[in-house]
């Protein structure tokens, strides 16, 4: 008989078993083998008849039995045996599985416990019915492989192999508990690119039900975007925790998370959606208790040059006291030298904004400045598209206006000619109705 065929007992076993199991009970005191055997023999019994309600009664006993017995070797032996059996019923074998999962933690040896679940792994390879209780030892081993053989290599490799996100038998908090478990161990091994591609399996949607798992694959995404210096991400993660009901109701967390948000939102290069993040924070009633953040913002929203010096008095022994900007750390070394260098952008642009052009000495002392360092910071500019700018090195000149061309010229020259003429027009529309008003009175 197939596994996939429908299933029709031929004969009912609930009463020989009834009769039997207290027998057998009583013999594997003395000699648990003989008794083993006894329930092999009315496994193959029932399995032939389909009798698939027994059949799952003498899977769970046996595998009590043999646990009760600790012996575990032939508790390995007979779970890859009855799995191969001819005829196997599926449930029968979920059920066996299932079984011997609950007396894992019984396992005194670690090698032996691995063992147990290396065997329950190599029997449900590649078998969809009993794919969930795979995922589920495949989780235990690799718990076991970091926290007590410390191997991360190993652990992640085990769990990442598994691809979750197809199993239909699998509830979906359960699924994104395992996403973001193999995302953490990526993030461990400084895997960070995978990590990335595993995060494409969540959609960001289904978090909405789970708070703890949305907290948590929002902490992982900023490990990811931190690593690579992605700032406008860092910000829009930590504004995403900010958001979650269970973080603002803890003010304390919830302004430790306002508090990193600002700290990037102004390490992030300038574009349209780091201005709009930056100005949505700015309006954040609770940023009012963050008084230094709130000066920061402030200082980086106003249309005023920024002098570095006083900045770096101003704000820099309070920065340094978070780990964002701590010196002693690389990191933090570098996010303070992007700290300098995005106030100098910030200069350039409100420079641009108000002037047409500036002596290449003259921009050298407001932005505190060596000319080449000058120059590269414009080129930079420009070519992502922040400020218009040309320099002109004979002349040593910064042009901010950008030239026109022939069409906008023309353009330009129509426009103000059909203003001009509709302005004449209505000069004209203003002296007639006058001179009507003074003809009348005539």
């Amino acid at each position: 008989m197939s596994m996939d065929a429908p299933l029709k007992a031929e004969k009912d076993f609930s009463e020989t078993l009834d009769e039997q199991f207290p027998q057998i009970d009583s013999l594997s005191r003395d000699d648990y083998r003989t008794a083993v055997d006894k329930l092999l023999l009315l496994e193959k019994q029932t399995r032939q008849a389909s009798d698939l309600a027994s059949s799952k009664r003498i899977m769970v006993r046996l595998v009590d039995l043999l646990a009760e017995k600790k012996d575990w070797d032939l508790l390995n032996e007979q779970i890859v045996l009855l799995s191969k059996k001819h005829g196997q019923l599926k449930d029968s074998v979920r059920v066996m599985i299932q079984q011997v999962i609950e007396h894992l933690d019984e396992i005194e040896d670690l090698d032996t416990k691995i063992e147990a679940i290396e065997t329950i792994r190599t029997v449900t390879e590649n078998k969809i019915f009993v794919e969930l209780e795979r995922a589920r030892v495949t989780k235990a081993l690799s718990d076991i492989l970091l926290n007590q053989k410390h191997d991360l290599d190993k652990a992640c490799e085990v769990l990442c192999e598994l691809q979750v996100e197809t199993y239909s038998s699998m509830e979906l908090e359960e699924k994104i508990q395992f996403i973001e478990e193999q995302m953490t161990l990526s993030n461990l091994k400084g895997d960070y690119q995978f990590s990335e591609i595993l995060s494409r399996k969540i959609l960001v949607r289904t978090l909405e039900s789970y708070a703890d798992l949305k907290l948590r694959y929002y902490e992982l995404m900023i490990g990811i975007a931190t690593h690579a210096d992605d700032y406008i991400n860092v910000v829009k993660y930590n504004l995403s925790i900010y958001q979650i009901p269970k973080i603002q109701g803890d003010k304390e967390v919830s302004l430790e998370y306002l508090r990193q948000a600002v700290y990037f939102a102004i390490l992030a290069p300038y574009s349209p959606l780091q201005n709009d993040l930056i100005f949505r924070i700015k309006t954040d009633k609770n940023l009012n208790k963050l008084p230094l953040c709130k000066s920061l913002i402030r200082a980086l929203t106003t249309q005023e040059i920024i002098d570095w010096k006083q900045f770096e008095k101003q704000f820099s022994s309070e920065l340094f006291k978070d780990s964002v900007y701590d010196q002693s750390t690389d990191a933090g070394k570098k996010h303070y030298g992007d700290l300098k260098k995005r106030t100098i952008e910030f200069n350039l642009r409100v420079i641009s904004n108000y002037y047409s052009g500036m002596l290449l000495s003259r921009l050298c002392e407001l932005l505190q400045l060596d000319q080449s360092s000058l120059e590269d910071t414009i080129i930079e500019l420009v070519n992502s598209g922040v400020i218009y700018a040309r320099i002109n090195r004979p002349a040593k000149v910064v042009s901010f206006i950008k030239p026109k061309s022939e069409n906008e010229l023309l353009n330009e020259w129509s426009t103000n000619i059909d203003i001009l003429l509709e302005d004449i027009k209505t000069i004209e529309h203003l002296i007639g109705k006058e001179e009507m008003l003074h003809g009348g009175r005539a």
